[in-house]
């Protein structure tokens, strides 16, 4: 990830962190937040689905539109749960540079 991408997600994620803190009624963030959890969550769903079917579509705008509304809800999923996003980034890095626990697992074919 390139610092310009790891700087726009921490600016992503403290800007709902600060809508959270500060709810500006009539805004999507303070909707969310004031629907909870359950809303929050099917909109995860949604998103991640919608960002499975723009993938398998030839235009690349789609993907890249749908997986900013993807990114836009798992943040504002992750300030909901009381996570930092200083705590994936942290996760991510323990990762870097690890074999996969599925290593020997047969390739897939045939989807």
């Amino acid at each position: 990830m390139t610092k310009a991408t790891e700087q726009d997600l921490d600016e992503l994620y403290q800007a709902v962190l600060e809508r959270k803190a500060n709810p500006k009624k009539g805004s999507y963030t303070d909707y969310l937040f004031t629907k909870g959890l359950d809303k929050i969550l099917k909109k995860v769903g949604e998103e991640s689905t919608e960002v499975i079917v723009a993938s398998k579509n030839p235009e690349r705008s789609e993907l890249i539109y749908e997986t900013a509304d993807l990114l836009y809800h798992l943040m504002v999923l992750l300030a909901e749960q009381g996570v930092s996003y200083s705590e994936i980034k942290a996760e991510l890095a323990k990762r870097e540079g690890l074999l996969s626990k599925t290593k020997d697992r047969p390739e897939i074919k045939d989807l």
